[in-house]
């Protein structure tokens, strides 16, 4: 199966309503460019929802806490338009606070913001191999 990227890379849809977050979690995703390639962004669910139908990414990092629609509204909804896709919440509640409530909505991984940019682009590789494997 296809990791969506180009050349063999890991194709990444951000979705975060804060922009300067976005711009670091994507410097960060793209210091290891031949591995991670960002392809698109959103602000709230709805917008990634769209965004994610138009560039079928291999992952969506999502945050939980945003307007319109948040990321718990969110999960089953990319599951449904994209089965194959890994989700990985990147979230400012702590692991023990909401991981389990993402987790029963279909999230394939779990990272607390603030953890190393190294530990999110191992949950993303580790979650969309596991996808990948069936």
């Amino acid at each position: 199966m296809a990791n969506g990227g180009k050349a063999g890379r890991i194709s990444v849809f951000l979705v975060d309503d804060v922009r300067e977050l976005r711009d670091l979690i994507r410097f960060g995703m793209e210091e290891e460019p031949a591995e991670f390639e960002v392809v698109g962004e959103a602000g709230d669910g709805r917008a990634a929802l769209e965004g994610i139908s138009r560039t079928h990414p291999a992952a969506v990092l999502l945050d939980l806490s945003m307007p319109d629609m948040d990321g718990l509204e969110a999960i089953p909804e990319i599951r449904s338009l994209q089965p194959g896709i890994a989700i990985i919440v990147l979230s400012g509640f702590s692991r023990e606070r909401m991981a389990s409530a993402a987790t029963e909505r279909g999230a394939d991984g779990y990272v607390e913001k603030g953890s190393p940019i190294a530990e999110l682009r191992r949950v993303t590789r580790d979650a969309v191999a596991e996808r990948a494997a069936g």
